[in-house]
């Protein structure tokens, strides 16, 4: 039997572990000296709390290698294979580590997303359609052809978090803040990175909109709609987008603390499939 295990970077919750088939490895998000597991021993409404009320500047960390190792081995002991999909490696060690810690279990596959959040979930709902028909290494395959397909698109509120978290260089974020400028961030090769910068807000939510259509996604697949605490942008933008894009949006994705302590709060957009 293949199992599938992902990090807590993919903004599966707790509570969405049977709809995925998946297990969750929680990534540390630490206030000060306060560590917690994230979707473990903290909500998202506790870490908004802290986020903007207290005004303390969130860190995020490896997860445990014991946590992981104890997740692992009952699997492998009962013969199963494990795939586990990390956040990208250019934006987290997770990959690394875990990569380092299997490396002499042959049953194990340490498979770098190069992408997060919603990109994770359209992986795990690519990898579970042939998890019964395909070996892992075929689905590894399948996997690798998808990402170039994937796009995430938002908008954050401010690039401050993105900056301060090492996600995002100093000249972007530069550049980002003057003249008004909305920049839609996405990832490039494993990256975080302006995709484009438009003047305004409405004028950002019109280029995200537009790049359902301008990129053909596939509405056989999944639409993500993620939002960072505050869901009030994300529904103007969803009123902004082709009718026929809208059943193929799936969920409403309040991204987890590991991935919202670097985007900030008011952050929204999409993730999707493109041609």
């Amino acid at each position: 039997m293949l199992r599938i295990i992902v990090d807590s970077g993919s903004s599966i919750k707790q509570n969405e572990k049977e709809k995925y088939n998946v297990d969750i490895i929680p990534i540390k998000v630490s206030f000060n000296d306060e560590e917690y597991l994230d979707g473990v021993n903290i909500t998202n409404e506790e870490f908004y709390h802290k986020l903007i009320d207290e005004e303390i500047f969130p860190k995020t960390s490896l997860p445990s290698l014991e946590y992981v190792k104890n997740l692992v081995e009952p699997y492998t002991e009962n013969k199963d294979e494990v795939l586990i999909i990390t956040i990208s490696s250019k934006i987290s060690g997770t990959f690394n580590a875990l990569r380092l810690l299997f490396e002499d279990n042959p049953l194990v596959h340490v498979f770098d997303s190069k992408i997060a959040v919603g990109g994770i979930r359209l992986l795990v709902e690519e990898a579970n359609r042939y998890r019964d028909k395909l070996s892992v290494e075929e689905i590894i395959k399948k996997l690798d052809a998808l990402i170039p397909r994937i796009h995430v698109m938002a908008i954050p509120e401010t690039l401050e978090y993105l900056y301060r978290g090492g996600r995002l260089s100093r000249v972007d974020k530069i550049l980002g803040n003057i003249l008004g400028i909305k920049p839609i961030i996405g990832f490039i090769d494993g990256e975080v990175k302006p995709l484009a910068k438009k003047r305004g807000l409405k004028n950002g939510m019109l280029y995200i909109a537009n790049a359902l259509k301008d990129l053909h996604c596939d509405i056989k697949h999944s639409i993500i709609a993620s939002y960072s605490f505050c869901k009030k942008n994300l529904d103007e933008l969803v009123k902004m987008i082709d009718k026929k894009f809208l059943d193929a949006i799936t969920s409403y994705d309040d991204i987890d603390c590991a991935i919202a302590a670097h985007w900030g709060p008011n952050a929204f957009g999409f993730v999707f499939i493109g041609d």
